[in-house]
C-alpha cells in the first residue's frame, strides 16, 4: 500500500496549470489570471478634483477672508476650458479635470455664496489640497495584476478601470465522473429491495466547483465493460481533463474499472493507499487524461476528494490548495492505530482558547450523516499508540 503523502505526490507529479483562454471581464470572476494584468492607460488621466467645490490659486486664498469671482463652471465629463486668472475660481464637481491655472480645490462648505457672481473663502486651501494629481493610483505601463492572481471584485473593477475588456484567465479543468454498479439509481427514483441511492457524484461535483474546476456528470454505468467504456470513451470526446470513477475500482469480480481504463490505454500508477477510508484509490494516466478511482463507499469517496481530487484540480486550475490543518486536543481517548492513516470523522469545538476534537464512536465509511454533522478529520499516523482525551492531535478541518 503506497503512503497517503507518496500517493499525493505521484498524483500532483507534472501536473500544472492549463492554458489560458480569453474571457469578457464580466465573466472572469472567482478565475485566475494566465497573463499578467498591464495598464492601456494612466489613471487618474488628468489632475482631478477630489471634492464638489471651486478650483483656485493657492496663493489667492492663504489669507483669509478671501472674495474671488466664478469664471465658469466644470462638472464631470467636461472640462472648464478656460484659464484661472488671480482672484478667479470656477465652480467645480468631484472627478472633473483641474482646470489651467488653478492649483487648489476649495471644498463648498469652505465658501459663502456673496450673490452676482463672487464667493468668500473662509478656511484656506494650500496647493494641490483637494486634487487627485494625474496617475496617482496607476501609469499607462504598469503591471497592475500578476500572473497567477485570483481574480477577486478589487482585482476585476481594477482591471477594468485599466481599460481592458476582456483577461486570458486559466481554463477551468473538467472532470468527467462516472459511477458504476448494478444496485445505483438516481435520487428521486422508485427502488427495487436491492439497489440504493447514487449519492457520491453530487459531493465530488461540488467539491471539484468549489476549486474552480466544472463537472460533468455522465451518469451510472451498470456494471459491464461496455457500459462503462462507453462512458469512458464519453469522458475523452469531452475532453476531460481528469476522470473520477465512483466504485468498481477494488479486487472483486465485479470491479470492472481497472480492467476498462488500462484497456483503453491507461498507464496504471498505484492502486492502494495506507489510509482509511479510502484504501481502494486507483491512479493512472490515460494519455494526458488523469484518471482516479474513488472508492464506492460515500464517505471514503468524499474523504480521498478531500485529500486528492481537490489538490490537483487546483493545481491544474493555477490555484494553491493548501488544506486546513490545525493542532488541536482530543475530547475522547483513542485506540491504537495500525499501518494505515486514520481519517477520523469529529466535532471540533473551541473551549477556553483551545480546540478540542471529539471523535464519533462509529467510523463506519457508508455513514454520510456523520460526515456531514463533522467539520474535521482527526489525523491518525500509522502505528499511533493510544491516546487520552486531552492529548494533543492534527485535525484536517472540513469547514
Amino acid at each position: 500500500m503506497v503512503p497517503v503523502a507518496e500517493a499525493l505526490e505521484r498524483l500532483l507529479d507534472g501536473a500544472t496549470a492549463l492554458p489560458g483562454e480569453s474571457v469578457a471581464l464580466m465573466d472572469a470572476a472567482d478565475r485566475v489570471l494566465a497573463e499578467p494584468v498591464v495598464a492601456l492607460r494612466t489613471q487618474p488621466p488628468f489632475n482631478a478634483s477630489a471634492m464638489d467645490g471651486y478650483a483656485a490659486r493657492a496663493a489667492d486664498v492663504a489669507s483669509i477672508p478671501a472674495r474671488l469671482s466664478v469664471i465658469g463652471m466644470a462638472p464631470a465629463g467636461r472640462g472648464f476650458e478656460g484659464t484661472v486668472g488671480p482672484a478667479q475660481a470656477v465652480r467645480i464637481f468631484t472627478g472633473a479635470p483641474l482646470p489651467a491655472g488653478a492649483d487648489t480645490i476649495v471644498i463648498q462648505e469652505n465658501t459663502r455664496d456673496l450673490g452676482g457672481g463672487g464667493i468668500e473663502v473662509i478656511e484656506p486651501a494650500p496647493e494641490w489640497r483637494n486634487i487627485r494629481r494625474l496617475g496617482l493610483d496607476f501609469s499607462k505601463g504598469d503591471v497592475l495584476l500578476e500572473k497567477g492572481r485570483l481574480l477577486d471584485p478589487a482585482a476585476l473593477s481594477l482591471a477594468a478601470s485599466a481599460n481592458h475588456p476582456r483577461v486570458s484567465v486559466v481554463k477551468r479543468p473538467l472532470v468527467a465522473i462516472i459511477a458504476t454498479g448494478d444496485e445505483l439509481l438516481p435520487p428521486g427514483s422508485d427502488l427495487g429491495p436491492d439497489q440504493i441511492i447514487s449519492s457520491n457524484a453530487y459531493g465530488v461535483a461540488a467539491a471539484a466547483r468549489s476549486v474552480g474546476a466544472n463537472a460533468l456528470d455522465l451518469g451510472i454505468a451498470a456494471d459491464r465493460q461496455e457500459a462503462i467504456a462507453a462512458l469512458v470513451k464519453a469522458a475523452v470526446a469531452a475532453e476531460a481533463d481528469v476522470i473520477v470513477t465512483l466504485g468498481g475500482a477494488s479486487v472483486g469480480d465485479h470491479d470492472l474499472v481497472h480492467d476498462v481504463l488500462t484497456g483503453e490505454g491507461m498507464t496504471l500508477d498505484f492502486w492502494k493507499i495506507a489510509m482509511r477510508p479510502g484504501k481502494p484509490l486507483m491512479f493512472g494516466r490515460l494519455g494526458d487524461v488523469r484518471c482516479i478511482g474513488l472508492p464506492g463507499n460515500p464517505v471514503a469517496s468524499l474523504v480521498c476528494t478531500q485529500l486528492f481530487l481537490k489538490p490537483l484540480l487546483a493545481r491544474l486550475g493555477g490555484r494553491v490548495h493548501r488544506q486546513d490543518m490545525r493542532e488541536t486536543r482530543l475530547g475522547a481517548a483513542m485506540p491504537a492505530n495500525d499501518l494505515r492513516q486514520d481519517y477520523v470523522r469529529a466535532v471540533v469545538t473551541e473551549e477556553a482558547g483551545t480546540f478540542v476534537a471529539t471523535p464519533f464512536g462509529i467510523q463506519d465509511s457508508s455513514m454520510l450523516r456523520m460526515l456531514a454533522d463533522a467539520n474535521g478529520l482527526i489525523v491518525r499516523e500509522p502505528f499511533a499508540p493510544a491516546a487520552a482525551a486531552g492529548a494533543a492531535c492534527r485535525v484536517l478541518m472540513l469547514r
